[in-house]
């Protein structure tokens, strides 16, 4: 496939291409331009020529297109997902949920759209009105990563279009198919060219001149901490917005009057979904010490239950890790843990034989007795690995919770909800989950705290992220 720009699939100017490959397989499924700075000049040209237009078209005109676009990505969703799968290695049923999920908050950012206000505040002075309007910041520059592409596009893409800007988007080198094959069904549902383009290439030459670019004026990223800072200190050269969902190290805390059975299931769930590659996935669990040996029996019957194989078997749970690079954090971090005297309770080495000797495969893990010396209690694993302490003062395991620079997501379990409040409050993340983990709402702000990056995405705190407040003063002559 090729870059999307201004309405057209094009190759990049120099020519240059890249391989996409299958995790599972590790064969070469499609090749995608390697794109340089004149190719990011090309489509932001395209993206500005395109602005001028897209922040006058009337709020209804871009909810009534975004929901067009919202029923064609159901339609398509089993041709979108497959790919995906191909790219990513997830599972099918889940890939394809994921388009859909997408769709759906297209929709929400459509309604919050056409909600939207501006305010006239009330003065007592004659012949003067003023004026609070909020206008689209711009041209933005998205850059996804490859855990969940097209969710982490969507979360950009639909705020920024019903806001009235237009886009430039640069996928992540391993999953760049799904979000081209996005851009082309945009267009096809009625977006101007130039609204939505979609660049391919490596973050350290096509990116970074986006990001260095002179005519964007929000960058959007999501991805790893230590790029995001490095996006941030070269976003204020030119003083662009910025959104940053960076990465996570969650804690969950089970007290001893948690639901065990519930607490189990919903940590086995979450922690491992997707292999693990999302951040804010439970990372390191604090369990009671009175429960702790009870909980880790329950949590290890659900973990042992996950299969793990090719994303097209309907009954794998878990695909592969993305790449060798990924997949080395979570060997690192077992066989760390492993030496510091830790209990491998499942999982912990690298699957071998028949499929799994062609693909980046690791098993769901279960760490017991782990500390604060070992990495999977203090470093983003990104993978299908958890670490699990026992814990005897709630006070403590509050500090512990915090002792780190990552603040997106925490989990609580305990029956009794001044205990599950009060360690909710405490806890320094952008969302906590108590008593059970659901999918995170698409009318709920979504963002970390710390290191984990700052702005809101989703429902309407998301879209004001696009928008930029303007204060008219209007002078007047009273008069009939």
């Amino acid at each position: 496939m090729d870059m999307f720009i201004d309405g057209a699939f094009v190759p990049a100017l120099a020519g240059l291409r890249q391989n996409v490959t299958n995790p599972a397989t590790g064969d070469v499924i499609d090749t995608v331009p390697t794109g340089a700075a004149e190719d990011a000049d090309r489509a932001i040209a395209a993206a500005e020529r395109a602005f001028e237009t897209w922040k006058r078209t009337p709020v209804a005109e871009r909810a009534r297109l975004q929901k067009a676009a919202a029923q064609l990505m159901r339609a398509e969703a089993q041709a979108i997902g497959r790919t995906l799968t191909l790219e990513l290695g997830r599972p099918l049923a889940a890939a394809i949920t994921e388009i859909e999920r997408s769709a759906d908050l297209l929709d929400v950012y459509a309604e919050e759209g056409l909600r939207l206000t501006a305010e006239m505040p009330i003065t007592s002075v004659a012949g003067e009105k003023m004026l609070v309007t909020r206008e689209p910041v711009g041209v933005v520059v998205a850059i996804t990563p490859f855990n969940y592409p097209i969710t982490l596009l969507t979360f950009k893409l639909g705020a920024a279009l019903i806001a009235g800007c237009t886009m430039v988007a640069k996928p992540a080198e391993d999953t760049p198919l799904s979000t081209l094959m996005l851009a082309d069904l945009f267009h096809r549902a009625g977006f101007p060219a130039g609204v939505f383009n979609v660049v391919t290439g490596r973050g350290s030459g096509i990116g970074k001149a986006m990001i260095e670019h002179p005519v964007p004026r929000k960058i959007a990223f999501t991805g790893g901490t230590a790029a995001g800072k490095a996006i941030a200190a070269a976003a204020v050269q030119t003083m662009k917005r910025l959104t940053l969902e960076l990465g996570g190290q969650s804690p969950a805390i089970v007290c001893s009057d948690a639901d065990l059975d519930v607490a189990a299931a919903a940590i086995a769930r979450h922690g491992f979904a997707n292999s693990g590659q999302f951040c804010y996935r439970v990372n390191r669990c604090y369990v009671e010490r009175p429960v702790y040996e009870t909980f880790l029996a329950k949590l290890k019957g659900h973990v042992d239950k996950l299969k793990v194989g090719d994303g097209f078997d309907a009954s794998c749970a878990m695909g592969p890790l993305v790449n060798q690079k990924i997949y080395s954090n979570s060997e690192r971090q077992s066989d760390d843990a492993r030496q510091k005297g830790a209990r491998i309770l499942t999982g912990g080495k690298r699957l071998t034989g028949g499929l799994y000797d062609g693909g980046w495969f690791f098993p769901p893990t279960l760490i017991a007795d782990a500390d604060h010396s070992m990495l999977v209690m203090t470093e983003e694993t990104f993978g299908p690995v958890l670490g699990i302490m026992p814990f005897d003062d709630r006070r403590e395991v509050l500090k512990l919770a915090n002792q780190t620079r990552y603040g997106l997501a925490g989990f609580v379990f305990s029956e009794n909800l001044a205990t599950a409040l009060t360690l909710a409050e405490g806890i320094e993340a952008g969302s906590v989950w108590v008593n059970n983990i659901h999918r995170s709402s698409h009318t709920m702000p979504f963002g970390g705290m710390k290191e984990s990056g700052f702005g809101r995405e989703k429902g309407r705190f998301g879209i004001e992220a696009y928008l930029e407040y303007k204060s008219i003063y209007l002078s007047y002559k009273e008069g009939l």
